[in-house]
């Protein structure tokens, strides 16, 4: 059996069988649905946690799994596992190589992605249902095909554009049918969803350019180490440093490793492997099927029900996963 050079993703190049062989952009594919996956359990991981808190309050009453302790705690927590697995990446030659450029990049980055973005996000969980939450971010797909044409000069895919925008009309047909609700029932916790996703979107943008030049690991770990700086000053800004007095209370540090395991840890490095290596277009197919995982996972995890128009807002999604397909190539070409 003849051998070929594959990749794997501590950024070494291994023989391995040809028939088992990887390209970049199969590892891309994969690690692009792994993390949609991760990413749509996260928020009903994040709502059960807090509300395990709130079950075996701390002195005073008070909950320790609070959605910034969560965030802050888990974060620093994986500074560590992050920095043995992309060891490789850094090294004093990798960090000096940085430019005043990079450094912008990789500064914008973690204020959006580890400040910003899940700041508002635990905002609208703390103010509205997992499942609202979900269904308000499928402006994402499309916006994001847009923004990466215009401002990264990448090719915009019809193909994806309009599943992505079926996408979103099934998520329409969702909120319409939900309660009674529709967009003029969308509520402060909604709008801090609809924040969330463009932010997400703009770091999105920012991630995918730093990691032309920056290897993922120092990124991944560099982000991490600046964000978590970055969002303990804007707590104590906005709500105060009272916000943290119970991060070492022990029901907190006894759940924490689920959330910095899975949420952070597994899902950057995933995500960030996806980013590097994944076409936009199969980065906002698996995207598209987020909001599907993502409902079932809060129903199963929260007891939260999509209402009547689950199904036909399901049905629409599936069909945009099938458009958004690329047709494969006859076989030999």
């Amino acid at each position: 059996m003849s051998s070929t050079a594959t990749f794997s993703p501590t950024g070494l190049w291994t023989t391995t069988p040809r028939s088992f062989a990887l390209s970049p952009s199969h590892i891309g594919v994969i690690c692009a649905w792994s993390a949609v996956i991760i990413y749509a359990s996260s928020n009903s991981i994040v709502s059960l946690l807090v509300s395990i808190g709130e079950a075996a309050p701390v002195a005073g009453g008070r909950n320790a799994i609070t959605y910034v302790n969560l965030l802050l705690l888990g974060s620093l927590i994986s500074i560590l596992p992050m920095c043995v697995l992309f060891r490789r990446d850094l090294t004093r030659s990798n960090v000096q190589r940085l430019t005043s450029h990079n450094w912008r990049f990789l500064t914008l980055s973690a204020l959006l992605s580890c400040a910003i973005t899940p700041g508002l996000f635990f905002y609208a969980l703390a103010h509205t249902s997992v499942t609202n939450i979900v269904l308000i971010t499928r402006i994402e797909p499309p916006l994001f095909l847009l923004a990466a044409s215009v401002f990264l000069n990448e090719t915009l895919s019809r193909r994806a554009l309009i599943g992505g925008l079926v996408a979103l009309s099934g998520a329409v047909v969702m909120i319409s049918l939900r309660d009674g609700g529709g967009l003029g029932a969308l509520g402060k916790g909604e709008w801090a969803a609809v924040g969330a996703t463009l932010s997400y979107i703009a770091s999105t943008l920012v991630t995918r350019t730093s990691l032309r030049d920056i290897p993922v690991g120092l990124f991944s770990v560099g982000r991490t180490i600046m964000g978590s700086g970055m969002y303990f000053a804007l707590v104590c800004l906005t709500i105060g440093p009272e916000a943290f007095r119970d991060i070492f209370a022990p029901v907190l540090w006894s759940w924490i490793w689920i959330y910095a395991g899975i949420v952070i840890v597994l899902a950057q490095v995933t995500w960030n492997l996806a980013l590097k290596y994944a076409p936009s277009d199969v980065l906002s197919l698996a995207t598209s099927f987020s909001p599907l995982a993502a409902i079932l996972i809060a129903m199963a995890l929260l007891g939260e029900t999509a209402g009547p128009g689950f199904v036909p807002g399901a049905a629409l999604i599936m069909l945009a996963i099938i458009m958004g397909r690329k047709p494969r190539p006859p076989h030999g070409s």
